[in-house]
C-alpha cells in the first residue's frame, strides 16, 4: 500500500530500492530530478515523503536538486517535517506498550529516524523557509506534529519562527494552539 509514482525513478526511491535507483540512474543521469507529471514530485521527495535515508542520502550524494517544489510548492524539507508515524507503526507501539516498555522503544527509534532524515535533508543547500501552497514552511510542519526533535533542528539552520502561513499563523501561534510547551520555549528563545 501506497503511492504508486509512473516514473520508475520516484518509484524506486519511495520503495527504498537502492539498486534500482542506482541503475535507473547509471542508464539515465537524468532521471535523479525527474518530475512525476501528475504531482510534479522527483525522486528525492518521494524517498523523504517515505523516510527512505539511505535513498536521500544516496540521492544528495549523486547531487540532486533539494530546491526543486511538486505542484503543492512543497520541497523534500516540506516531507522531511512532516513525517509522521504510519498506523502500523501506532499499532505496534500500542500493542508493545505494555511488554517490557517494547513500544516505548520502538517510538525512540521512529522519533531518532525522522531526526536523522531531517539532520540528513539539511545538510544540503535546502532553502529552510520555503513556503508551499498554504504558506506552511518545514517549521509550521514540526509544531503541527509537536516534533520537539525537529524543530530544534530547523531552529539551527536558521529557520524563520515570523512567517505567516496563508492562515495568518507563525509557527508559535501553530505551538500555542497545540499547548506544547516545550516547542512554544524552544521558538521565543530564539525570537
Amino acid at each position: 500500500m501506497g503511492i504508486l509514482y509512473s516514473e520508475p525513478m520516484c518509484q524506486a526511491a519511495y520503495d527504498n530500492d537502492v539498486h534500482e535507483v542506482y541503475r535507473l540512474y547509471r542508464d539515465n543521469p537524468k532521471s535523479l530530478n525527474v518530475q512525476e507529471e501528475s504531482s510534479g514530485e522527483t525522486p528525492i521527495i518521494a524517498a523523504c515523503r517515505r523516510g527512505n535515508h539511505n535513498v536521500v542520502k544516496y540521492l544528495l550524494d549523486l547531487g540532486a536538486d533539494v530546491s526543486i517544489c511538486n505542484k503543492k510548492q512543497r520541497t523534500c524539507l516540506h516531507y522531511a517535517a512532516k513525517r509522521t508515524y504510519s498506523f502500523l507503526d501506532y499499532l505496534m507501539i500500542v500493542i508493545m506498550m505494555p511488554i517490557l516498555l517494547i513500544g516505548y522503544l520502538i517510538l525512540l527509534e521512529k522519533q531518532k529516524k525522522n531526526e536523522d532524515l531531517m539532520k540528513l535533508v539539511l545538510s544540503s543547500k535546502v532553502e529552510v523557509n520555503c513556503k508551499d501552497y498554504k504558506g506552511n514552511t518545514a517549521l509550521h510542519y514540526a509544531c503541527l506534529r509537536k516534533s520537539n526533535t525537529i524543530v530544534p533542528l530547523l531552529l539551527e539552520k536558521e529557520a524563520d519562527i515570523s512567517i505567516k502561513n496563508n492562515k495568518g499563523e507563525t509557527a508559535l501561534d501553530i505551538a500555542s494552539k497545540q499547548k506544547f510547551k516545550k516547542i512554544i520555549t524552544l521558538l521565543k528563545k530564539s525570537g
